[in-house]
């Protein structure tokens, strides 16, 4: 199917928050204006210089411990947990052209469509919330998306993309051969975090489908060998790699790196098994080492509200909106406590903030459509509980609260088909009996109208 510029950017729009909010621990963008801004420099030196410097492009570090970089119309990214691994400015300079290759080659635009990407992401995201305790859907730290990880490219896909990634480096002074070190430090980059996640954890699915997007083999890097023997004599500036430049302005993300890592990761992946002493203990520790990061403020904010001390819960989440208002993670953990406080317009107005950051935050439209479901705004609720019921069709309420709903504003059919699908998850509840009680008078309804037509 051919897809216009114009199309292409609308997609990347549409994708691009969710995208990069969509990450176990928080995601978002890694706040460094002056690190940006010098690794901006070269991601525009490398557009000017590829096949569609006329598309608009933005570059943003994604505040991810997951090794990894991607690019969507508009959008190009390094997350917080490559840029680390890497060593200079030749070897940023191969991976950001290898990922606007994609876009230059339009492999971005064969592989996406809204509505795909839109439904891989709630896959995800049912796949991350699987398993948790209902009454706790609020605690889930992360946001629970991830869709990009699954988007896949061919290998004839990522051949090109390197190619494309060496051609482009080559043009701007560096030495290709350190598209072969940057294949290298991400393999490697790749190993460490398979190997710290631990083979239990719901994250590793989703990181050895990102592994497989790319592939990096011996025989991989020998095909890039042999593209960079085929180019012409190119001149080398300077020593080629900038290394300096490159390691003094990365230092202070590298040390924050080692504290993700080391502290707030493993904090993240003991709250999620509910080893809620550990998760604190290590918090803290994230915290001690390094008090600017919103993340790890929210991260104690989840656990406070987990042990239901909703006053400490949000002085930790202030804190974090302070250091950066807008940290949706903890937009999102305030509406929670206004929404469990009874102050439904207030959780309102902190949900729909956060949504407006994140679209696709699941956890975020379950808050929201229940404070409006409370408010007894029926057809404002609908839509962001059907999101809910979508990704969690499962849930024990959900669709007896929908039935609710959609009766309320006189939708009889769909009401009758969610106190059906009620009976089907939870007949025996409250909202299970409720749903008994409404199916048999609206199957009336249902079949009196259908006689007098």
């Amino acid at each position: 199917m051919f897809v216009s510029e114009r199309q292409e950017l609308e997609m990347g729009k549409e994708l691009y928050p969710n995208a990069l909010w969509g990450d176990l621990g928080g995601g978002g963008e890694y706040k460094d204006e002056k690190l940006k801004a010098y690794l901006n420099d070269i991601v525009m030196k490398i557009h000017k210089i590829s096949h569609r410097p006329n598309l608009p492009f933005q570059f943003a570090i994604q505040n991810s411990s997951v090794p990894n970089a991607w690019a969507i119309p508009g959008y190009v990214v390094i997350t917080r947990g490559l840029l680390a691994s890497l060593d200079n400015e030749a070897e940023f300079t191969f991976v950001m052209g290898h990922e606007i290759g994609h876009v230059s080659a339009r492999h971005s635009a064969r592989q996406i469509t809204s509505g795909m990407l839109l439904q891989a992401g709630l896959a995800a995201a049912g796949i991350a919330m699987s398993g948790k305790n209902y009454s706790d859907i609020a605690l889930n730290v992360g946001s629970a998306a991830g869709g990009l990880l699954l988007l896949k490219y061919s290998r004839d896909h990522e051949l090109e993309a390197d190619r494309l990634g060496i051609i482009y480096m080559s043009k701007l002074g560096y030495n290709p051969q350190h598209a072969i070190s940057a294949h290298k430090n991400l393999e490697k980059a790749s190993q460490e975090y398979l190997k710290s996640i631990g083979k239990e954890s719901n994250e590793r699915s989703f990181f050895e489908d990102l592994l497989s997007t790319h592939p990096r083999t011996s025989v991989r890097i020998e095909e890039i060998q042999h593209m960079i023997n085929e180019i012409k004599p190119i001149a080398i500036t300077g020593d080629g790699t900038n290394r300096e430049k490159f390691q003094t302005a990365v230092a202070e993300l590298k040390d924050l790196n080692k504290i993700y890592v080391e502290y707030f990761d493993k904090a993240v992946r003991e709250f999620g098994k509910n080893n809620i002493d550990d998760a604190d203990i290590l918090a803290s520790k994230a915290i001690k080492a390094n008090a600017s990061q919103p993340a790890f403020h929210t991260l104690k904010g989840f656990i406070r509200l987990k042990r239901k001390d909703y006053h400490e819960a949000e002085k930790y989440f202030n804190t974090a909106l302070n250091l950066d208002k807008d940290y949706e993670p903890a937009l999102r953990g305030i509406g929670a406590i206004r929404y469990y406080k009874g102050e439904y317009s207030d959780a309102a107005g902190y949900l729909k903030r956060g949504i407006s950051l994140f679209p696709q935050d699941v956890i975020a439209h379950y808050f929201l459509g229940m404070s409006y479901y409370k408010m007894k705004m029926y057809k404002t609720a609908i839509p962001h509980l059907d999101l809910f019921a979508e990704v969690q069709p499962r849930h024990p309420e959900i669709h007896g609260i929908l039935g609710i709903c959609y009766e309320n504003i006189s939708d009889i059919y769909s009401a009758y088909n969610e106190y059906i699908m009620q009976l089907k998850v939870n007949p025996t509840n409250e909202m299970g009996r409720l749903a008994a009680s409404r199916v048999g008078v609206l199957r009336l309804i249902i079949e009196g109208s259908k006689i007098r037509r």
